[in-house]
């Protein structure tokens, strides 16, 4: 029996699972390219063909509020996360396992369109949908396993960013927050005025899609491949783009300047910020479920890429100089991993 009671939240999501990792021990499956700590695990397939496995959980009241999330979108959303995870190491999804754990308060209908959304997915995906298990629960689980399939060169991890490298993301940050303020806002209005709410969610449409509706970036990857760009690393942005620069940082032995101006924001989510009273930028930074891919690459490997297709938004550098956010007015800071965090 354990003498000792640590909470989990002193520890935090990433430092539970370096515990649990340490309790495992280094895995000696000769197969095995890589296992804990990167966005899927990796093992050889094949002479040169790996196979890329990843699982993630989604949970009623932490990470979905079926008072204003479709089911239809619920059950694509729970996909694509998965499959975002797959694509962020730059290998095609192929197939996936559905378990659900589901409360009475979910009928048969409301399971048939979580599954309809999970269909359109996996047909826009070409993924299929191979197994999996339903039991009870107290409330709606949707534990996916995603499994997608490389070359093995062709994939990029976590590690092998090098200082000189460009820090560079796809899309644009902060719009899925945005859009999670919006709902929330609009769920708290409806419970107050009832009768005579008006809803006021069109405005918004672009942030709000961002959360309902991710999209896990196929094509972009895709996009690399016919033009023979592979990044050094890379890792998708689901908990904020400061813990995701840092885990690039940490993986990779190396040091960032992130530069704030230049980190792409979409008209909506600077209104919605501005709106709230708080700083576009904190979207940004601690957001998180954006599901862009954030890449390390030297600067000579972006001609091979159309410039609207990613944008620069600093540099890696010697580990020693930290992992710093440089403001517009050439101020600095250290950039900390605050993101989303379950234990918080």
């Amino acid at each position: 029996m354990q003498d000792t009671f640590t909470p989990i939240s002193e520890v935090g999501e990433f430092g539970l699972i370096d515990r649990l990792e340490s309790v495992l021990g280094e895995p000696a499956n000769p197969s095995l390219v890589m296992s804990i700590g990167d966005d899927a695990a990796v093992y050889r397939a094949g002479a040169d063909k790996v196979s890329v496995v990843t699982s993630d959980a989604l949970i009623e009241g932490v990470h979905f509020d079926l008072s204003f999330i479709p089911m239809e979108h619920l059950g694509a959303k729970s996909l694509m996360v998965n499959l975002s995870d797959v694509i962020a190491m730059n290998a095609l999804p192929k197939f996936a396992t559905v378990v659900l754990g589901i409360p009475n308060h979910v009928s048969v209908e409301m399971a048939e369109e979580l599954y309809r959304g999970i269909r359109k997915v996996c047909e826009a995906y070409d993924v299929t949908i191979i197994g999996g298990d339903i039991t009870g629960a107290r409330q709606l689980t949707i534990s996916i396993t995603a499994i997608g399939e490389a070359l093995e060169e062709e994939l990029a991890y976590r590690k092998g960013a090098e200082p000189g490298d460009v820090l560079c993301v796809t899309g644009d940050l902060g719009s899925a927050f945005a859009g999670l303020k919006v709902l929330l806002r609009e769920r708290a209005e409806l419970q107050e005025k009832k009768e005579e709410f008006v809803p006021t969610i069109r405005q918004y449409q672009y942030v709000v899609n961002r959360n309902l509706a991710p999209v896990a970036r196929l094509g972009v990857i895709q996009s690399w491949r016919e033009a023979g760009f592979r990044p050094h690393a890379m890792i998708d942005v689901s908990d904020g783009l400061a813990s995701e620069v840092n885990h690039l940082c940490r993986r990779s032995g190396c040091g960032a300047i992130v530069r704030a101006s230049d980190i792409p924001l979409h008209d909506q989510t600077h209104r919605v910020a501005t709106e709230f009273g708080e700083s576009p930028t904190l979207y940004q930074l601690q957001g998180g479920e954006d599901y862009e891919l954030l890449f390390a690459a030297p600067e000579s490997e972006l001609k091979k890429l159309k410039d609207s297709s990613y944008a620069v938004i600093g540099e890696f550098v010697a580990r020693e100089e930290g992992v710093v956010l440089q403001h517009a007015d050439g101020t600095e800071e250290e950039l900390k991993p605050i993101g989303w965090d379950h234990f918080a």
